[in-house]
């Protein structure tokens, strides 16, 4: 069974009020709750049969809404700080040309119609980093490319706050990026 974890820690971050952010995180609470409660019911479901396929489907569903929420609180910080000068901001530039290119391709990335998640994935393989759109939480995924960087852009991370002004949100996110859980993601 898999734990909630806590991300209290966030509150009083810059730009997210508690509310929303106490919102989101009970949001995040259903998933794992929804994840742990389709684990024990596929267990007693006979397989082949509708209800067993029905619930395998959107075991895909909780289980990434669980997963992504985690890696997303876990990339936030409350101190505002720079991507340092290591392998994750040489990749950026490798690929993107400068840090701001790849900063305005993510925003936009982001900014596009629609709900979802925007992530930088790596493509361990070809050492690739991609900005990636999620289409809800189940479509969209790189087989093989591992998140570095997740932005929830489902309209429950930001209206509260901003309203429909989803490029404010995104400009708060960006200031809000723990660049040191980021670039430990690459190097893991």
């Amino acid at each position: 069974m898999y734990e909630v974890k806590n991300y209290e820690n966030l509150l009083g971050i810059e730009g997210f009020s508690d509310e929303l952010l106490k919102n989101h995180f009970g949001l995040y609470e259903g998933y794992v709750n929804n994840t742990n409660a389709l684990m024990q019911k596929l267990d007693t479901v006979e397989p082949g049969t509708p209800e067993y396929s029905e619930m395998q489907r959107r075991f895909g569903w909780e289980w990434n809404g669980m997963r992504l929420h985690e890696l997303y609180f876990g990339n936030l910080t409350q101190e505002r700080e720079a991507l340092s000068e290591g392998a994750l901001k040489r990749s950026i530039e490798k690929i993107y040309g400068s840090v701001e290119a790849w900063k305005k391709n993510f925003q936009a990335v982001g900014a596009m119609r629609g709900i979802g998640w925007v992530i930088l994935a790596h493509d361990k393989e070809s050492g690739e980093l991609f900005n990636v759109w999620i289409n809800e939480h189940d479509g969209g995924h790189l087989s093989g490319a591992e998140p570095l960087l997740i932005m929830d852009v489902f309209e429950h991370a930001f209206v509260l706050d901003y309203g429909m002004k989803r490029a404010d949100y995104i400009e708060t996110f960006m200031k809000s990026i723990d660049w040191k859980v980021v670039e430990k993601r690459l190097s893991e």
